[in-house]
């Protein structure tokens, strides 16, 4: 729930709405997922006119003999309810240890309930650690493709191997997602998805695919939204193929806000809370998430650790929900006392305690922040004027330095971030400072560009030697679409910089442009 101290100073607001209305609208937001996990009247078990699969079948947060098995009921995914009617479903679920799904190992029903869009989240356990299984799932006389996941290893285990890949920023309005095509032919056991799977714009004429509607803003547009995106072939084949671990940026809300700041500020709190609310349970809706992210009216639950085996610990986080107000007015600006002062923060006083505690007393191989915003100090203006984007780390250099301190001075093993959001690839050797070159590396961070957003990119976009040369904590920058393939071992963590030429047409081949390693016990990256 919502802190109750925050909600009194909100529903104060000038303006606003009234105490009892939003109390009112906030305690029926929270009963919601609650009704979603039983039948609301008659369970229907009917005949389909169409396809009720369509926005796909996915798995994601395994654990060591479990995972999380997904699909959405929507026979007509372009409408609020996606075809159906406001009646609850069962469906069954399966799950072998072949693809042919001959040996069936667990099986059960599930409820697919209006008050959750007619989303499943079976949480299936009781599996073996560290294998491959398939899983489909059935309705009526309907029946799914089948997906392949995964369990992980045991916590004392140590794995000779992990690969997996990263992604973030799919605008679907700017291209088509051509990376998952390529990602999907790789023999990956995760997925990270860091933010911007769906966008809320308004749709556009004159783009390579148009959102269907306006800016979205209600349950049912986003929705409507998260349905548009999950129809796309490539992106559902690549959720059939491992499980995914995801978390949100800013734009499964509104570009750019920060806790119950709307990026206009202008906007009642408490109205922007509402439209937060919606936008928490779409995306609840639409994930492969366990029960502890079911939404609780305007807050959910969504940074979390997972562990594969002692090789490597990754701290997935939340840079939006709880973060302050971006300091300098959301501008590009130097690094100044606004940018300095202890009392901003990216990941707010809860998450970060749990941060600190994790990295502490983590015996991982690798301990991993996969995470939203770019963490490396990257001066974007080759010139003697100093420019930072404060929606990002620099706006909050307090607490990134209490981070990389308590990394540093407790010795954490082999720190990396891996991070989305920026619409290009960037490897940076991290500092306390990173303008004090003279000061050690600490962890190094690897950027993904978009799998889509901005179109077409370039390899050697303007001004990009000079932007270079004025940050030698960057190794390497690249403005191509993409995502990041990773190969960790007990001795080395290899990063593949995946990319494409195009995304405005379908079809794009797929390169490596680069690749940076960084070896156990060194901190830095080399090409």
């Amino acid at each position: 729930m919502i802190d109750l101290a925050q909600l009194d100073k909100l529903i104060r607001y000038e303006g606003g709405v009234n105490r009892r209305l939003f109390l009112a609208y906030a305690a029926s937001l929270s009963a919601v997922p609650w009704l979603g996990q039983r039948a609301s009247g008659k369970v229907q078990s009917p005949g389909f006119s169409s396809d009720p699969f369509r926005v796909g079948i996915a798995s994601g947060d395994p654990s060591e003999n479990g995972v999380v098995l997904w699909t959405r009921l929507a026979p007509e995914p372009l409408t609020p309810n996606g075809g159906l009617p406001s009646e609850s479903f069962e469906v069954g679920w399966e799950i072998a240890d072949d693809e042919a799904m001959k040996r069936v190992v667990r099986r059960g029903t599930a409820i697919a309930s209006p008050q959750l869009g007619h989303s499943v989240h079976v949480e299936v356990d009781g599996l073996a650690p560290d294998r491959w299984y398939w899983f489909r799932f059935r309705a009526g006389d309907a029946e799914s493709l089948v997906g392949r996941t995964r369990t992980l290893p045991v916590a004392d285990a140590t794995p000779a191997e992990l690969r997996f890949a990263f992604a973030s920023c799919q605008h679907f309005e700017d291209g088509y997602f051509t990376a998952y095509e390529h990602m999907a032919r790789e023999e990956l056991d995760l997925v990270f998805h860091l933010g911007d799977y769906i966008y809320e714009y308004g749709g556009e004429e004159g783009r390579v695919r148009k959102h269907q509607g306006g800016e979205i803003m209600t349950l049912a547009d986003y929705r409507v939204r998260h349905s548009q995106y999950k129809t796309d072939p490539l992106l559902q084949a690549m959720h059939r193929r491992c499980p995914w671990l995801v978390t949100w940026d800013d734009h499964e809300v509104e570009n750019n806000y920060a806790n119950d700041i709307a990026e206009d500020e202008g906007v009642d709190p408490a109205a922007f809370l509402m439209r937060r609310a919606a936008a928490y349970q779409a995306y609840y809706e639409n994930m492969p998430l366990r029960k502890e992210s079911l939404p609780s009216g305007p807050s959910l639950q969504l940074y979390r650790k997972v562990r594969f085996g002692k090789l490597a610990e990754f701290n997935i986080l939340d840079t939006r929900q709880y973060r302050s107000d971006q300091c300098n007015g959301d501008a590009v600006c130097d690094i100044n006392d606004d940018a300095c002062a202890a009392e901003n923060s990216m990941l707010g006083s809860s998450q970060l305690k749990w941060l600190e505690e994790s990295l502490t007393k983590s015996s991982a191989n690798w301990n991993v922040l996969a995470q939203q915003v770019m963490m490396g100090l990257v001066d974007l203006e080759p010139s003697e004027e100093r420019r930072y984007f404060m929606d990002e780390w620099p706006g909050y250099v307090h607490e990134r330095r209490r981070l990389l301190q308590l990394c540093a001075d407790r010795q954490v093993k082999n720190p990396i971030v891996i991070t989305g959001d920026y619409h290009a690839n960037w490897v940076n050797n991290l500092r306390l400072d990173d303008r004090r070159t003279e000061t050690p590396v600490i962890a190094t961070e690897f950027v993904g560009t978009s799998i889509s957003s901005e179109g077409d990119g370039a390899r050697f976009p303007r001004h990009w030697q000079e932007t270079l040369a004025d940050n030698p904590c960057v190794r390497y920058f690249n403005q191509e679409r993409g995502y990041v393939s990773c190969t960790v071992t007990p001795r080395e963590w290899r990063s593949e910089f995946r990319t494409v030429p195009f995304v405005s047409r379908p079809a794009a081949p797929v390169t490596t442009r680069a690749t940076y390693v960084v070896e156990s016990g060194k901190a830095g990256a080399e090409a």
